[in-house]
């Protein structure tokens, strides 16, 4: 009964829990993960044969229930689509990094990428499939339509690991960021979360009226560290994705750094892309203006 009640607090109350040397952050980001807890309360229950056991198991239950159910019951809106895009970090020692991007962009009107090698295999398959690119550093953006002032940026890192492009498309004209964030290691956040509020600070200073960012955020959906995102931009996934969409690791995908964020459209359609040979899966989403 106490664990149960300790899992049902964990979930529900997982934002009033303080950082506790950077556990939190793993916690929150692996949280729709504890629900497993609850068939092995109940087998303990069952076990033990206790009704009062087997009836506080499932309090953790219903309170998963209440956050994520709707996650795995949602349908995307669907209709139809005025702007396909992607994000995929391709991993720095990906020979195969071609291969992969060229499966993922396709069907796609923007793909960003991150841990680029310049003048890599997925820059130079990118090149191929793609009229428009901008690269920057280890990050870059391809699109079907032309880019208009784009420019490098620092999110924090003390060097280029973002850009930002204007989309030219038929439908209108969409500001988009391609970032890779600091990474985040338990105990060790405080770059992280320093390139999450440059993040937030160029998003607010943008009057546009279509803004996309792209990237790998090393933020899960579940961390309160996005909060400082979403608002003012949405998750695709949350809105129009079937399921978590997890992207790493790519074997067995248990949280989601990889987002695509967006306001001023309806996302329509969002899901994940296998990505040959890198340790993330793509993150992927369709708009409509």
């Amino acid at each position: 009964m106490v664990l149960s009640a300790v899992v049902a607090a964990a979930l529900a109350g997982h934002r009033l829990i303080p950082s506790l040397g950077g556990f939190t952050p793993v916690l929150e980001s692996l949280l729709p993960w504890i629900g497993l807890a609850v068939p092995v309360l109940l087998l303990a229950a069952a076990l033990a044969r206790s009704t009062v056991a087997a009836a506080a198991a499932l309090v953790p239950g219903v309170v998963w229930a209440a956050m994520f159910g709707s996650t795995l019951l949602r349908t995307p809106p669907g209709g139809a689509s005025d702007l396909s895009v992607g994000t995929v970090n391709v991993g720095v020692r990906n020979d195969a990094s071609g291969e992969a991007v060229r499966a993922i962009a396709k069907d796609l009107d923007l793909l960003a990428a991150q841990e680029l090698t310049p003048g890599g295999p997925a820059a130079k398959q990118l090149n191929k499939m793609f009229k428009y690119h901008y690269p920057v550093s280890t990050v870059g953006l391809w699109s079907r339509y032309p880019l208009t002032r784009t420019e490098p940026l620092d999110v924090g890192l003390g060097w280029p690991r973002a850009l930002r492009a204007v989309a030219d498309t038929p439908k209108g004209k969409v500001t988009v960021y391609v970032m890779h964030l600091a990474s985040a290691r338990p105990g060790h956040t405080a770059s992280r979360d320093a390139s999450l509020a440059r993040a937030r600070a160029l998003v607010d200073a943008d009057p546009s009226r279509r803004i996309l960012l792209l990237g790998d955020l090393n933020t899960a959906t579940t961390d309160r560290n996005l909060r400082g995102l979403t608002p003012p931009l949405t998750d695709a996934q949350s809105v129009a994705g079937d399921g978590f969409g997890f992207t790493w690791p790519a074997g067995f995908p248990v949280t989601r750094p990889d987002h695509i964020l967006f306001k001023g459209m309806e996302a329509t359609k969002a899901g994940v892309a296998p990505a040959t040979g890198s340790d993330h899966r793509a993150a992927i989403a369709s708009f409509r203006f």
